[in-house]
C-alpha cells in the first residue's frame, strides 16, 4: 500500500490556494491585526504616524507595531529573527500582506517608539475592561528579574571601587619600589625591566583615576551602584547567584490571569514595590477596593500602610526573620511547661512546629 502523497511542487494549479485560507478563524493573529488597526498611533505617540508628502515611502508604523506584538506573542524578540519569519510564517505574511522589512528596520522602530509601547498595553487593559475579562476583586503580585546587556565586570558600587582603589595603591607601591631599586642598582634586572614597570604604573594610574571619578560620581548622585554598559541596570540576587539586571513587576487579575499593570525597576529586592504596583494596577481596573496577595519578599510596614491608606487590602506572609523555629532550631524550654510529654511525643511535636514555621 503506498503513502499519501502531496502535489508535485512545479504543478501549476487552476485555483491556486489563499493565504487566507492558512490561517484558522479563531487564530491570535487576526486579534492583533483588528486590535491595532483600532489603535490610533498618532495619539499613542509613534513617530511617522502620518505620511510624508515627499521623499521615498517609508513602512507604516501600524504594519510595524503588528510585527512587535507577534513576536511577543511567540517569543520571538530578536529583530533578525523577526525578519526572517516575515518571509517564511504564513501568519506573517498574512499578516504584513507580504511586507518584509528588514532587520535594521525592525530595530529602528523599536527604539525610535520606545515610549508609545506602553499606551499600547494601556489600550489593551482598557479593551479587557470593556470585555470584562477583569474580576477587579483580587490581584496577584511579583516581580521577576531580566538580566542586562551588562556584565558584572562593568558594574561597581562604593565598596567594590574602594578596594579596587587600595589594591591599585598597593599595587603602584610595590611597583615604585622596584622600580627605585632598580634606579640605584640594587636590582638584577636590565634597564628593560624599568620601561615595562613603568608602562604598569601608567596603566594602573589611569585605571585608578577612571576609578576615583566613578566613586566621586556616586557620592555626588547619592546611587549605590554604577554600569557603564547599561546605566540604569544594578546587581541583584537572582536564584543563587548575583546579575546585573532589572527588576520587573507584574499585577495579574485572578480572573483570568491577565496582566493589568507592569513596570521595570531597578530596585534591587522586592521590598517597598507593592503599594506602587498594586496601586498603578488599581487605578487601571477603576475600583475603589481591591485586594492584594504577594509573597514575604514585598513584606515592608510602611508600604502596606500605604497600600491600605489607597483602599487595597495587602495580605503578604510575615517574614520571620532570626526566629530559631524558622531556621530549624528550637529553645531549650520549649517543652519545659509539658513535663508528662513523652520523648517521641515531643518529637513528633517539634517536627510540626517546624513545618508550620517552614
Amino acid at each position: 500500500m503506498a503513502y499519501i502523497e502531496g502535489h508535485a511542487r512545479d504543478q501549476a494549479l487552476l485555483l491556486p490556494a489563499s493565504v487566507e485560507d492558512y490561517v484558522a478563524a479563531d487564530s491570535p493573529v487576526r486579534f492583533i491585526d483588528a486590535f491595532v488597526d483600532d489603535l490610533d498611533l498618532g495619539d499613542a505617540g509613534f513617530v511617522r504616524s502620518q505620511p510624508k508628502a515627499t521623499g521615498r515611502p517609508g513602512y507604516d508604523p501600524a504594519d510595524m507595531l503588528k510585527l512587535y506584538l507577534y513576536g511577543y506573542l511567540n517569543r520571538v524578540r530578536s529583530s533578525r529573527r523577526l525578519e526572517a519569519e516575515t518571509t517564511r510564517n504564513l501568519e506573517l505574511i498574512w499578516l504584513l500582506r507580504g511586507l518584509r522589512p528588514d532587520y535594521k528596520t525592525i530595530a529602528d522602530f523599536r527604539r525610535d517608539n520606545r515610549s508609545a509601547f506602553k499606551a499600547v498595553f494601556r489600550a489593551f487593559v482598557i479593551l479587557c475592561r470593556k470585555l470584562d475579562l477583569f474580576g477587579r476583586e483580587l490581584l496577584a503580585v511579583d516581580g521577576t528579574r531580566l538580566k542586562a546587556v551588562n556584565s558584572p565586570g562593568r558594574n561597581f558600587s562604593r565598596d567594590k571601587l574602594a578596594r579596587y582603589i587600595a589594591a591599585a595603591d598597593e599595587r603602584l607601591e610595590g611597583y615604585l619600589v622596584e622600580l627605585d631599586a632598580i634606579d640605584r642598582g640594587e636590582d638584577g634586572h636590565g634597564p628593560g625591566r624599568g620601561e615595562v614597570l613603568a608602562a604598569k604604573i601608567a596603566r594602573v594610574r589611569e585605571r585608578r583615576q577612571a576609578q576615583e571619578a566613578m566613586l566621586d560620581q556616586l557620592t555626588a548622585s547619592g546611587e549605590s551602584q554604577i554600569s557603564l554598559t547599561d546605566p540604569d541596570a544594578r546587581a541583584m540576587v537572582t536564584g543563587q547567584k548575583i546579575t546585573v539586571g532589572y527588576n520587573s513587576q507584574v499585577a495579574v487579575d485572578a480572573k483570568h490571569k491577565l496582566i493589568v499593570e507592569q513596570h521595570i525597576t531597578n530596585a534591587a529586592t522586592d521590598m517597598g514595590l507593592l503599594a506602587l504596583t498594586a496601586g498603578a494596577a488599581k487605578e487601571a481596573l477603576g475600583v475603589e477596593q481591591i485586594d492584594a496577595v504577594a509573597d514575604m519578599g514585598y513584606y515592608k510596614g510602611e508600604d502596606i500602610e500605604a497600600c491600605e491608606a489607597n483602599g487595597i487590602t495587602p495580605y503578604v506572609a510575615r517574614p520571620k526573620r532570626g526566629s530559631a523555629i524558622a531556621n530549624g532550631r528550637f529553645p531549650k524550654d520549649l517543652f519545659a511547661t509539658t513535663p508528662k510529654r513523652t520523648r517521641t511525643t515531643a518529637r513528633v511535636a517539634g517536627r510540626s512546629t517546624s513545618a508550620i514555621a517552614r
